[in-house]
């Protein structure tokens, strides 16, 4: 299969490739986001760090170039369960929000070229609106808590986690394995 860089949309499912990754990529990648992302802000200089996504981040990625739905929405369900097991939050909720989003970054990776910068700079943005917006929504519903959806912000936040995720996602690609 020759693999343009012209195209963005693929034809057909079957033509794209599945990225392959060691054994541990898989643990010490988000083990690694999980341990930024609760252990990090702790420190008062630090506490920036907590408005990036970086689960969210290596779910997105990993989902996009496994190309599997199964293996995005386990990916997502288990960061998103142990990021709700490490923060004081209620079980479940990033563990369904990262669950959804697992399925259909997975489900978008098999329909277009995510090797392109700018498809995962967008992306990276609409991801991280529908995973806020979801947390949102399981927030009114479930919970019954009254809370603003401020668009604004997560606007900003998605591109600032966008433009993190296309530097974490060069850094990624130069782990997968070589064919």
């Amino acid at each position: 299969m020759a693999y343009s860089t012209d195209r963005i949309l693929v034809d057909d499912a079957r033509q794209v490739r599945r990225s392959k990754f060691s054994l541990w990529v898989f643990f010490a990648i988000p083990l690694a986001a999980l341990i930024i992302q609760v252990y990090l802000p702790l420190f008062q200089t630090l506490r920036f760090v907590s408005r990036i996504e970086l689960p969210l981040l290596v779910t997105v990625y990993f989902a996009l170039m496994r190309r599997s739905q199964i293996r995005g929405l386990t990916l997502g369900m288990a960061l998103g369960l142990a990021q709700d097991s490490l923060l004081s939050q209620r079980i479940g909720m990033f563990g369904i929000c990262k669950t959804l989003v697992g399925y259909f970054a997975a489900s978008i990776g098999m329909q277009f070229d995510v090797e392109h910068p700018f498809v995962r700079m967008i992306l990276c943005v609409i991801f991280y609106i529908f995973h806020q917006f979801m947390y949102w929504v399981l927030q009114r519903a479930l919970l019954d808590q009254p809370v603003i959806f401020d668009i604004q912000s997560t606007a900003i936040l998605a591109g600032v986690n966008a433009i993190i995720g296309v530097a974490l996602f060069h850094f990624l690609d130069k782990l997968r394995a070589r064919e």
